[in-house]
């Protein structure tokens, strides 16, 4: 499909946090932007009046809109930092390095130190982040500190130096900040011990720590020390709401590349994400048709020698889901867990959302392909031997009591057929029984689009377990159809579909597209026959109230009803009015009951 055009690309645009970009018509970079919610925020461009004339003339060049989908707002902040200090887009208001977001060092020395820092500097030591908060910072720097009591001082604390007593301790040590490592007050091992603990509070890992503190409010509000119980409390509401970490930016996942597949029957969508100095700085996504049946490693394969070539990347390391062929030198990983799993789960997130962007863009402007897919995804699915292009669905779940119907839905191309759907009174059954109901109803349908030489449907589905699709292939058989329609039965749980002569129920993916055809078709028919059951009742309830008066039959009602309409306009007829329908012994009588129930 051509590039869609720019009203196109708005339409189609998730409701999630992300980063959106604006291309010129020569595909250049104008502008890049966060969003709590893409589509509201692009949208907002574009049926707004700009007061502001650059902001006009930014929106009279845009062309093409891309965006980059992730987890949350602060994802989206700092990846929008990260790019803008890449490409300095021309309507952006420039970066610098130097206004960085501040970072957590776990210092590379004996005995580290733990603060916050703007800078990186590669020599061994750890840092997490970025935070987008420096009150944040703050408040796990005095958690650390409060638990674990850390050296500040910035000495070489060399086990030569330690043992010479090169160091004395000094003021933080008495005040407790600190326990002595520089006088060998403190061992390295129950240092280190700390630093390991502190690791996991930094990655989110809080739970020892808030119990900590709020043993430390209850021991504040006991001793009536108010003032400290709530400045600990304000803390502790502080974690609870924090976002430990980023899955957007980190600094130990160096230079490396990321793809994912996401693939159906046509086409395949392949997301690169290219990860510089721990940065996301490109991500795209690649469509490809199938002209054969190419598998996903295939596919893959292809598209990382492609993209890498169009991007020039030099990234001696791939992330990618599952086990590729890749060119000498490059280092290929499946991460199963951790921060590179989660960088990939943001890859798979981006072509999944590219992939239905796609889809309703094809379904405005291509709805031949659009049908084409979803029939042969259905097919293969459902595992028929043709694409079930006419489906008929059964529905009489509502037969209990009185009025006893039955409805039948009809989709064509994946659509609702309206003109199609029929509803059925239920004729030979006596009581509410659902199987015998089913029988009936599928014999009726069936015989009858026999007689009238209508085309049959490729598929019928039956709401309710083995048990209706028993009664319904009895039919079938009568009618010598067995075998000639696909035929399943709908358990409870819609994920379950039960076949003729298998034991074992067929699973669809919650999130397929054939079990929302299925799930829409389900709905529609159960719809339809609540509808139509309710009408039946309501009918039958205003007939039987009619029948109640003494000397009215049903003969009598009837004619009124097809003279006034309904019970209302009949309980508000004049004498003279009835009188001239049903005589005058039957208006009177009418008249008098009204009266007795008003």
């Amino acid at each position: 499909m051509e590039e869609a055009s720019v009203k196109l690309q708005i339409s189609t645009l998730p409701h999630a946090p992300g980063v959106y970009q604006y291309y010129d018509k020569e595909r250049k970079l104008l502008y890049v932007g966060k969003a709590k919610d893409l589509k509201k925020r692009v949208t907002s461009y574009f049926t707004k009046q700009h007061d502001n004339a650059r902001t006009r003339l930014l929106v009279k060049k845009i062309r093409t809109v891309k965006h980059i989908v992730v987890a949350t707002e602060t994802d989206a902040l700092l990846l929008e930092n990260n790019l803008i200090k890449k490409y300095q887009p021309r309507y952006n208001v420039m970066l610098k390095d130097d206004k960085s977001y501040p970072w957590l060092c776990i210092k590379n020395e004996r005995f580290p130190r733990v603060f916050s820092t703007r800078k990186l500097i590669k020599d061994g030591s750890e840092y997490y982040g970025p935070y987008t908060n420096m009150k944040t910072v703050h408040t796990l720097l005095d958690l650390i500190k409060g638990l674990y009591p850390l050296r500040t001082c910035n000495y070489d604390l060399s086990e030569e130096k330690i043992q010479a007593g090169k160091y004395k301790v000094c003021l933080e040590y008495h005040l407790g900040n600190c326990l002595g490592p520089c006088e060998d007050k403190f061992s390295e091992e129950a240092y280190q011990e700390n630093i390991e603990a502190i690791r996991n509070i930094i990655k989110g890992n809080f739970k020892e720590s808030l119990n900590q503190f709020k043993k430390q409010m209850k021991h504040y509000s006991e001793k009536l020390q108010f003032e400290d119980a709530q400045r600990v409390k304000e803390k502790i509401d502080i974690l609870e709401n924090y976002q430990a970490k980023s899955t957007v930016v980190n600094p130990k996942i160096n230079n490396v590349d990321v793809f994912s597949i996401v693939s159906d029957e046509s086409y395949a969508y392949i997301n690169f994400l290219q990860l510089s100095f721990g940065s996301i700085i490109r991500s795209h996504t690649l469509e490809i048709k199938k002209k054969l049946e190419e598998t996903d490693v295939e596919l893959l394969e292809l598209s990382v020698v492609e993209l890498r070539q169009r991007f020039h990347s030099q990234s001696k390391e791939i992330l990618v889901p599952f086990e590729i062929q890749a060119e000498e030198g490059i280092s290929v990983h499946v991460p199963k867990a951790g921060d590179k799993r989660k960088i990939l789960e943001l890859s798979e997130r981006n072509a999944k959302y590219y992939r239905m962007e796609r889809f309703k863009q094809a379904k405005i402007v291509d709805p031949d392909r659009h049908e084409n897919r979803i029939m042969a995804q259905m097919k293969k699915d459902l595992r028929l031997s043709e694409e079930p292009r006419h489906i008929e669905c059964f529905d009489n779940s509502n037969i209990q009591g009185s009025n006893p119907v039955a409805a039948c839905v009809v989709f064509k191309n994946g659509k609702p057929s309206k003109k199609d759907y029929r509803k059925f009174n239920i004729k030979t059954v006596e009581g509410p029984n659902d199987f015998a109901s089913m029988e009936e109803v599928v014999h009726r349908r069936y015989k009858r689009l026999l007689e009238e030489e209508q085309p049959l449907p490729q598929l019928i589905i039956i709401d309710g377990g083995k048990g209706q699709l028993s009664s319904a292939l009895k039919s079938l058989e009568q009618l010598d159809l067995r075998g000639k329609i696909a035929i399943v039965g709908i358990a409870k749980r819609l994920e379950e579909l039960f076949y003729p002569d298998d034991p074992i129920p067929l699973y669809l993916d919650k999130k397929s597209e054939t079990l929302k055809v299925i799930q829409q078709l389900r709905n529609e028919a159960h719809r339809f026959g609540i509808s139509f059951h309710r009408n039946q009742r309501s009918k039958n309830a205003l007939n039987t109230a009619l029948e109640t008066i003494p000397g009215i039959g049903e003969k009598t009602v009837e004619e009124l009803l097809k003279h006034f309409k309904s019970t209302k306009r009949i309980g508000k007829a004049s004498f003279d009015e009835l009188e001239a329908v049903v005589g005058a012994s039957r208006a009177k009588k009418i008249i008098t009951h009204f009266q007795s129930i008003r």
